[in-house]
C-alpha cells in the first residue's frame, strides 16, 4: 500500500401526487408537430462520423445544461482525479472530468474515461473525502469494466436510438430524447453499484482521504432526497439525479462504512474541509437564469424575456420540458411550455386541434393577455377538469394547463389572475437576473444553525435546507470557527 505519510500520488403529500398530475397532464396532451422543450441548450450537431466517445459526450452536455466553466474547481478536480488514478487498480486508465452546469446531484462515467460531476452535486459534498468517494465510485466502474458492459447494452439499444433519431431528427426533442436513451442505460446492477463501492472506497483510501467520505456522502444524498421529497418534488420524478441509479439505502451506507473500516478508524484519512469549501465560494446554486428560474411563485426566464407568477399557494419547479406547479393541498396543478405554431394558424383553430383532448364544447374564446393575442378553452378529465391557455408571444405559442379536482369560481379567478402576470421582462430585469450562490462563511460566537439559515436569500425552508447542505443531521448544531455554506444573491 501507498505510503500516506510522505504521498506522491418529511414526508410531503404533494410528492406523488405531483408526480400523478404530471403523468395526467402529460397524458391529456397529445403530441403536437414542433413542440420543443425550450429550456434545454442547444442540441449537439451529430453526425455519422463523429467519434462514438464524442456523440456521447455531446449528449452528455445537452442533458445536463452545458459544462459549468470554474477553473479553480477544475484545476481542483483534475488534481483529485490524478491522485485517485494512481492508486487504482488500472493506473495506466486515463480520465477526463468535467463538471456539468445542473443542479441535479449526480455523477457518472462513460467507458472511455469520461467523468462527469454536476454543480449540484459538488454543492452538496462538504470536504474533499466526500468527494473523491463520488469520483472513485465512477472511477471503480471503469476499473470493474462495469460501464463496458452498459456500453453493450447501449449498442443493443442503438436501434431504439436510429428509430428516434429518424423521427424527430436533431431538434431540442430528438437530443433529449437520445440523451435519456443513453443515460437511462446507466443504470447498474445492485452487485456492481455494491462492488464499485468497494473498489471505491480502497482507492480513496490509498490516496490518503478518509475512506468514511463515502458513507457520509450516501447519508448526505439520502437527506437530500427525503428533503426535496418533503418539498412536492417525488423521487419518482429525478431522473437526471444520482439516487435515480445509485440508490442510497441503509445497507449501501453499512456497506460502505465496514469497507472504511478495512482501512482505518475514522478520522484516520484526509478530509480537507476547508480547502474543499473554499474552492466551492461563489459556486451557482440551483438554477442557471439563462434556463429560467424559480423564485418563490414566480418564475422568470431572462433568455426568452417573460415572468410570470403561480396562484397563492402553489410551490413551482423548473424541468428540461416545462414548468411544473402544484399546491400544498395537491388538488390543483399547472404546467407551462412552450410549442411552434404557424402564424397563419389562429390560436382559436390551435386549440380546437387536438392538442388537448376532451375540450369542451363553446368554451374556447378568444382574448388579449397584455397585450399578446390569446385563447382559452376549458376540458374535462376523468378526475380532474383543465383550463387551457394559449399566448402566442413573439415566434412562440405559450401554453398554460391548470388543473383542479373541482372547477370553483375562485379556483377560475385564481387560474386567471395568474395568466394575468405573463409579462415581457424589463431591460433593468433582465441584467438584474442574477444565479443564488454558495457563500462559505466562518461560524462566530453565539451563531446557530438557525441563525446563519436566515441569512440565506430567498429560499424556502431555511433552515432544513441549510442542514442538508452541510451534511448536519436534525440535532447538530454548528461549532464557532467552523467553515459552513449559505446561499446568497
Amino acid at each position: 500500500m501507498m505510503g500516506c505519510g510522505n504521498r506522491t500520488v418529511r414526508r410531503h403529500p404533494g410528492g406523488p401526487v405531483l408526480a400523478a398530475l404530471i403523468a395526467l397532464i402529460a397524458g391529456a396532451c397529445a403530441t403536437t408537430p414542433g413542440s420543443r422543450e425550450i429550456f434545454l441548450p442547444e442540441p449537439p450537431k451529430l453526425t455519422q462520423s463523429t467519434p462514438p466517445g464524442q456523440r456521447e459526450h455531446q449528449r452528455v452536455l445537452a442533458a445536463y445544461g452545458g459544462s459549468y466553466e470554474d477553473p479553480k474547481l477544475q484545476a481542483m478536480l483534475t488534481r483529485m482525479v490524478n491522485r485517485l488514478v494512481a492508486a487504482s487498480e488500472r493506473p495506466e486508465q486515463a480520465y477526463k472530468v468535467t463538471i456539468l452546469n445542473s443542479p441535479a446531484v449526480n455523477a457518472f462515467a462513460l467507458p472511455t474515461g469520461q467523468l462527469y460531476v454536476t454543480r449540484g452535486l459538488l454543492s452538496l459534498a462538504n470536504d474533499s473525502s466526500e468527494l473523491a468517494s463520488v469520483v472513485s465510485h465512477e472511477m471503480a466502474h471503469v476499473v470493474a469494466r462495469h460501464a463496458d458492459m452498459r456500453e453493450e447494452q447501449a449498442r443493443q439499444a442503438e436501434l431504439v436510438s436510429n428509430v428516434v433519431n429518424d423521427v424527430l431528427g436533431e431538434s431540442r426533442q430528438g437530443a433529449m430524447a437520445l440523451a435519456r436513451s443513453k443515460l437511462a442505460l446507466a443504470s447498474f446492477s445492485r452487485a456492481q453499484e455494491f462492488e464499485a463501492d468497494g473498489i471505491g472506497v480502497g482507492i480513496a483510501a490509498r490516496s490518503c482521504y478518509d475512506p468514511f467520505g463515502a458513507a457520509r456522502f450516501l447519508t448526505s444524498m439520502a437527506r437530500n432526497a427525503d428533503f426535496r421529497a418533503a418539498g412536492g418534488r417525488s423521487r419518482d420524478n429525478r431522473p437526471l439525479d444520482f439516487l435515480s441509479s445509485h440508490p442510497a439505502t441503509p445497507e449501501r451506507v453499512r456497506s460502505a462504512r465496514s469497507s472504511a473500516r478495512q482501512f482505518g478508524a475514522p478520522g484516520a484519512g484526509e478530509r480537507e474541509k476547508a480547502v474543499y469549501l473554499r474552492a466551492l465560494d461563489g459556486l451557482v446554486y440551483g438554477e442557471d437564469p439563462i434556463d429560467g428560474f424559480v423564485r418563490g411563485r414566480r418564475f422568470l426566464h431572462p433568455k426568452l424575456g417573460f415572468t410570470f407568477t403561480a396562484p397563492e399557494g402553489f410551490s413551482l419547479d423548473n424541468t428540461a420540458q416545462a414548468v411544473l406547479g402544484i399546491t400544498d393541498a395537491g388538488n390543483q396543478a399547472l404546467r407551462l411550455d412552450v410549442v411552434k405554431v404557424p402564424a397563419e394558424q389562429t390560436l382559436i383553430e390551435y386549440l380546437n386541434s387536438g392538442w388537448i383532448e376532451n375540450i369542451e364544447q363553446g368554451s374556447v374564446e378568444e382574448l388579449s393577455i397584455n397585450g399578446f393575442p390569446a385563447a382559452t378553452a376549458t376540458a374535462k378529465g376523468d378526475q380532474w377538469t383543465f383550463r387551457l391557455y394559449a399566448i402566442r408571444f413573439g415566434s412562440e405559442v405559450f401554453r398554460f394547463i391548470f388543473a383542479a379536482k373541482t372547477r370553483t369560481v375562485e379556483s377560475e379567478r385564481n387560474f386567471h389572475e395568474a395568466v394575468g402576470t405573463f409579462r415581457r421582462l424589463t431591460l433593468a430585469e433582465i441584467q438584474s437576473a442574477k444565479p443564488l450562490r454558495l457563500k462559505i462563511v466562518k461560524v462566530q460566537p453565539g451563531d446557530t444553525a438557525e441563525h446563519l439559515a436566515s441569512r440565506m436569500a430567498l429560499i424556502d425552508r431555511q433552515l432544513d435546507r441549510f442542514r442538508v447542505l452541510n451534511g448536519l443531521d436534525a440535532n447538530a448544531q454548528v461549532q464557532a470557527g467552523d467553515l459552513v455554506k449559505i446561499i446568497v444573491e
